[in-house]
């Protein structure tokens, strides 16, 4: 049998064919527009991740054998607010996971409300970029907008809906919200009030691996598919890609370089950070995780190359780096503030260092180096709580380069294992929809049977004791410069 994983990112929509044995048949991608209507926000049409999604899937499936095609999940980018009317229309723009706005909201939701309560209701305390803010957001400048509110989704929801005919959500992206109980896998009660919301409003409640239902029928037509087909929950990217990366059961780690960069820790007991640096998730695989997210990864290198030194050769620009751990240029990656561990809208990227002698390889290291050095930020938080981390998966456009995964291994001192496929959220997507399918017991089985281990990066203990002395000095910067962040805005 198919199995189809859509991936929906914030700069395009990946699509991908797989089969029961996990072999990959095809892979497209189609991409959309990303609006940034004030500085600090971000949003996109949810319209478009719909139009552009069908496509894709056209695409996709063109050249199988379409009675083969049992399942369709979804990884998607998390925490976006999409509100549809009585008409299940959509009432405005998509407001997307990095953006900036709710800075007001995250204040009174943290002080007034009090992180203590957020913390016992949510297992989590609020970020800008998470949906709960952004609620209360439209309910405070668009209130013509939220009396019109007749559903809150997600975006990867949105698609599930519009497949199935179900307004739908999963617990790994409902977690997110802050309006989700992770610890009892509920909505919360408390924070629907605080919000204004009514449990109506929401979506139902999905394990990530569960069937929603099947392809609406005139759906099914448009693709020449079956009408079987089941449409599967799925799961935030992170989870999803946590999936596709074999990050299941207890205590195991995957770093993802993508546009946003995080580390993933799965566990099968559910726990909470003290300082909540850590989000506190449900799992796609029926448990939970800890998960710190840093808003600009692979987009920092993106923005390097393209907008700044104009070229598309990331591979070629990275060939003359050569002396690491003695790079005397240090750059934070915070290009859209930042969430895990600083929790700081106004935190903003920096060059520090720079000299007469700083070449374009330095500057470009630099951009590598602070995107590891900020993940090491979430990974030491993991480890003030007992977590014990010797190796880790990865996964995204990042993982491509072997100077990046080089770098990661030696700054975080753990070994980094690359898997056959890169896919992430989309291929964990595909392999969800093969569990709802029946093809595999449990997600754990999927994973175990389907994600192989064909190469692992082991750090060199002299290039990470050079790296330790970078990461002391790199942990200094932001201190130093966060109170001149909140003055220049």
């Amino acid at each position: 049998m198919l199995y189809v994983g859509i991936d929906l990112g914030t700069s395009a929509v990946k699509l991908l064919l797989m089969d029961e044995t996990g072999k990959i048949h095809k892979i497209v991608s189609k991409e959309y527009e990303l609006y940034f209507p004030h500085p600090g926000w971000s949003e996109q049409k949810p319209e478009d991740w719909y139009e552009q999604s069908m496509a894709g899937l056209k695409e996709l499936i063109s050249e199988c054998d379409k009675s083969q095609v049992a399942g369709i999940s979804f990884g998607g980018q998390m925490h976006g607010l999409v509100i549809l009317d009585k008409d299940d229309n959509v009432i405005r723009p998509a407001i997307l996971w990095n953006d900036g706005r709710t800075t007001e909201e995250c204040d009174y939701l943290n002080d007034v409300i009090g992180k203590d309560k957020l913390s016992q209701y949510t297992a989590n305390i609020s970020f800008t970029g998470f949906t709960a803010p952004k609620i209360l957001w439209v309910k405070n400048k668009e209130p013509e907008n939220f009396a019109r509110i007749e559903k809150i989704m997600l975006p990867k929801d949105y698609l599930a809906y519009k497949l199935s005919g179900v307004h739908c959500t999963d617990v790994s992206d409902a977690s997110g919200m802050l309006l989700f109980d992770v610890k009892n896998r509920c909505w919360s009660k408390e924070m629907m009030e605080i919000c204004d919301v009514k449990e109506s409003q929401l979506a139902k409640i999905f394990e990530s691996y569960e069937a929603v239902g099947n392809i609406k029928p005139e759906i099914a037509a448009e693709l020449g598919l079956s009408e079987n087909v089941k449409i599967v929950a799925g799961a935030g990217d992170n989870a999803a890609a946590a999936v596709g990366t074999g990050t299941v059961g207890d205590g195991r780690c995957n770093i993802s370089l993508g546009t946003s960069g995080t580390i993933f820790i799965s566990s099968k007991t559910f726990g909470v950070d003290s300082n909540n640096a850590l989000h506190s998730f449900a799992h796609a695989d029926g448990s939970y995780h800890l998960m710190g997210c840093m808003l600009s990864a692979a987009s920092c290198n993106k923005w390097w190359m393209e907008d700044i030194i104009g070229t598309q050769d990331f591979a070629g620009e990275q060939k003359a780096i050569d002396k690491l751990g003695e790079n005397h240029v240090f750059f934070l990656p915070y290009l859209m503030g930042e969430r895990s561990p600083l929790n700081d809208p106004y935190a903003r990227g920096t060059f520090t260092g720079i000299t007469m002698d700083t070449t374009r390889a330095d500057m470009t290291q630099a951009v590598l180096e602070g995107v590891a050095f900020a993940l090491r930020d979430s990974f030491e938080v993991a480890k003030s709580l007992g977590i014990k981390i010797d190796r880790t998966k990865i996964c995204g456009g990042g993982a491509k380069s072997p100077l990046w995964k080089k770098m990661i291994a030696n700054i975080l001192g753990i070994k980094v294992d690359v898997i056959e496929s890169e896919e992430g959220p989309g291929y964990g997507g595909a392999m969800l929809a093969a569990v709802a399918c029946g093809e595999f017991v449990s997600v754990e089985e999927a994973a175990e049977k389907l994600v192989k281990v064909v190469d692992t990066v082991e750090p060199d203990p002299e290039l990470t004791a050079k790296y330790e002395q970078r990461y002391q000095q790199f942990k200094q910067i932001y201190p130093a410069l966060k109170p001149i962040f909140k003055v220049i805005g």
